[in-house]
């Protein structure tokens, strides 16, 4: 019997992308039961619909649960005490960052107006303000935030970064870049013609894109929230998207998922996705190769990365 076990999900593909490793044994697990085995060294939850099921590993001796999400979103109310959790930087970042973009481009080049031209046969040639030249203000300079800056590198936007922590730090285009400290972000509000959102949701978060916060921003201006729905206030939003004067690109939304009736739905200067960002075809190798550094790490008595919880 291998003296290092590891479980995986079994409808996400993980087992086949992970692969044989020599002196691992892997077990299917969903917690939706049972645990396989008394002890399993590494816990993989599922990627949807995991969390609640934590509970299950009270049943269990684990060294570390691999979390497929970046964020952690409330886990430690489910999670029992002294388990520890990683979350999955690394995995999701290049999706999310991609989706950011091309919500961009899409809410700037008037995409969904196209489309809805298209579905009854209009051919309506219209100008819309270009990506280029805007001024973007990224909320948010972690994993995602760079990823997404990096992107931007190549689009000629003029690129302002705002974080939790003011500092000059090493952007992934290879430049030196500039962050400020959240204590600015009304006035880089005002200043910004794209805002993009990509914090984590925390109790400093948690609304911080507010009426107030709306209101700073220029008539016209596009907001994307790639992050967590419940960073921005969403009657407000509402309430602005209503009266035409912002614009609105979402991949997240508060509630979520959002129901069919919500007003949002009806603004059409809003764009919306079903919390898309990290869910493409880069997640599933990504997220193997984590597996794979997380199973090297503890076999060699190193620490887990990317530890949130427990630590």
């Amino acid at each position: 019997m291998a003296e290092f076990v590891v479980s995986l999900p079994n409808d996400e593909g993980l087992a086949e992308a992970v692969g044989e490793v020599t002196g691992v044994e892997f077990v299917t697990w969903n917690l939706d039961g049972p645990p396989p085995r008394e002890r399993i060294d590494i816990v993989v939850p599922p990627y949807w619909g995991g969390r609640k099921r934590l509970a299950q590993l009270a049943q269990v001796e684990t060294r570390l649960v691999q979390w497929q999400s970046i964020g952690f979103d409330g886990v430690d109310r489910f999670l029992p005490a002294g388990t520890k959790l990683a979350n999955a930087t690394s995995v999701h970042e290049t999706s999310t960052a991609e989706l950011a973009v091309g919500l961009a481009i899409a809410s700037q080049r008037g995409l969904a107006d196209f489309v809805r031209d298209g579905l009854t046969g209009t051919w309506n040639l219209r100008t819309f303000p270009s990506l280029a030249d805007r001024r973007v203000l990224i909320v948010g300079y972690g994993g995602v935030g760079k990823a997404v800056d990096a992107r931007l590198s190549g689009f000629e936007a003029r690129v302002t970064r705002i974080a939790r922590t003011a500092r000059t730090e090493p952007g992934l285009a290879g430049n030196e870049v500039e962050v400020a400290g959240f204590e600015g972000l009304r006035e880089a509000l005002a200043e910004a013609e794209i805002v993009i959102l990509t914090v984590p949701l925390t109790d400093e978060t948690r609304g911080m894109i507010d009426a107030g916060a709306l209101a700073a921003m220029p008539d016209g201006a596009l907001l994307i929230n790639v992050a967590r729905g419940g960073v921005v206030v969403t009657d407000a939003l509402v309430a602005e998207l209503q009266s035409g004067r912002l614009r609105a690109a979402l991949d997240v939304t508060d509630p979520e998922p959002l129901p069919s009736d919500h007003p949002i739905w009806q603004c059409p200067n809003a764009l919306i996705t079903p919390h898309a960002g990290g869910d493409s075809t880069a997640m599933l190798p990504r997220m193997a190769a984590l597996i794979q550094r997380q199973i090297d790490h503890l076999r060699k008595g190193e620490a887990p990365e990317n530890l949130v919880l427990g630590g």
